[in-house]
């Protein structure tokens, strides 16, 4: 593990949902998290890239990582 990798609090997996259910549970869990905290998504929906960043920055939220190298896609969000 490198030392600059980040390590998210909470984990969400949306892998099967279909759009827009990763970006409103991201959301939704989002509110749960207390400032500083980390959670990590996955998501195999390919909408989520738009939704996801967008939304969390709407509601003040830092995108930390986007990897969509894979098959599914892993955002990386701090409250």
């Amino acid at each position: 593990m490198k030392k600059d990798e980040i390590v998210p609090d909470y984990r969400l997996d949306m892998q099967g949902e279909p759009c827009p259910y990763p970006a409103v549970n991201a959301l939704e869990t989002m509110k749960e998290l207390k400032k500083g905290e980390i959670l990590e998504i996955i998501s195999d929906c390919p909408q989520s890239i738009n939704n996801i960043p967008a939304d969390a920055k709407n509601h003040g939220y830092e995108v930390l990582e986007v990897d969509s190298s894979g098959p599914t896609i892993r955002y990386v969000i701090k409250k």
